[in-house]
């Protein structure tokens, strides 16, 4: 019971209260059980508004913004969703609960096992595959209806929306300070994007994402 109030108040008190209307991201929140993606030693702050540790130095996106990304990718069932950075697989199970087909590219060994081994105890039975891949160096083709990048680029890649079906949308977090820029992209026809800012938040980089040159005289 306690572990149910708790999940009730990250829902109404956190992801709500930042403008999650949507009451399907919502209650796909409360049927995630997002405990089971935490770690054991901080399972107490599951619920918590905080960033939590992982693995590999990594830390699990806040819940409100797990619920501003889903709400800002809209998947209504039977999308390709290419998922760039696994984690802890809770977004990885997010969604799949919405109706993603997710591919879910994780840099680290560690991590892309123990994301598999929370989605067979607590998401057995949706559509995620889980792969240990560089992302930058991937070569994706035009096949995702959308995208959803875990971990900031410093400088924009446009290599990611290639990856895009047109009518596609991907979630992108650009910026090198403390100010990031959260976007949505959408493909518009073969060949050009549109994009639209939604927020400004701070999340960890990409690995291996190119950054801008150090500053000197």
């Amino acid at each position: 019971m306690l572990m149910e109030a708790a999940r009730e108040q990250m829902v109404e008190q956190q992801v709500r209260a930042w403008d999650v209307l949507d009451e399907r991201i919502l209650n796909t929140l409360r049927a995630i059980p997002r405990e089971r993606f935490v770690p054991h030693a901080w399972r107490a702050l599951a619920f918590a508004d905080c960033e939590i540790a992982l693995a590999c130095g990594k830390r699990m996106l806040r819940p409100m913004l797990v619920g501003r990304i889903l709400q800002a990718l809209a998947l209504q069932g039977g999308e390709e969703v290419l998922e760039i950075g696994t984690g802890s697989g809770y977004l990885s199970a997010c969604l799949a609960h919405l109706g993603g087909v997710v591919r879910s590219i994780e840099l680290h060994q560690q991590l892309a096992d123990y994301a598999r081994a929370n989605l067979r105890t607590s998401a057995a039975d949706l559509p995620i595959e889980v792969l240990v891949a560089d992302a930058m160096q991937l070569a994706e083709e035009s096949r995702y209806d959308a995208i959803v990048l875990t971990a900031s680029l410093p400088i924009y890649q446009a290599r990611f929306e290639q990856a895009l079906r047109p009518g596609g949308r991907m979630f992108v977090v650009v910026g090198t300070t403390t100010l990031q820029e959260a976007s949505l992209v959408r493909r518009v026809g073969a060949a050009g994007c549109s994009s639209e800012s939604l927020f400004e938040t701070c999340i960890e980089p990409l690995e291996h994402a190119p950054r801008p040159p150090a500053f000197g005289f």
